[in-house]
């Protein structure tokens, strides 16, 4: 069993999984959460992972693509700061950033996210 504890996400490490993206991370028991910097021009991949993903927008502006490449049941979804977008298991998505971002990602289960597939470009 987990001990309660806290932290600032200014004394958590960082990584760089792709250009344009920074992210700290803060993992629990069943879940994540991370904070996510985007910069105008970052491309996330499609990609699809079994974890539930919330992503709540608080600054900056993107379009996620819902759906598999190429599908005819594909939509654009622009999000801005204050939105949130639910993403259920195993459903494809992409995300293009249009200003600079910072998105506050939870994860459930805890599993690799996106980027962490798509390599430094």
């Amino acid at each position: 069993m987990m001990d309660a504890y806290t932290c600032a996400w200014a004394d958590l490490p960082e990584d760089s999984p792709i250009e344009l993206l920074t992210r700290k991370t803060v993992k629990g028991e069943r879940m994540m959460v991370a904070r996510v910097a985007l910069e105008k021009g970052c491309h996330v991949k499609c990609h699809r992972h079994e974890s539930e993903q919330i992503s709540v927008m608080v600054s900056g502006r993107a379009i996620w693509r819902i759906g598999d490449d190429g599908s005819p049941d594909r939509r654009e979804v622009t999000t801005t700061g204050g939105e949130i977008i639910v993403l259920p298991s195993n459903v494809a998505h992409s995300v293009d950033v249009l200003e600079d971002a910072v998105f506050i990602d939870i994860l459930s289960p805890i599993g690799p996210m996106g980027v962490d597939s798509q390599g430094k470009r």
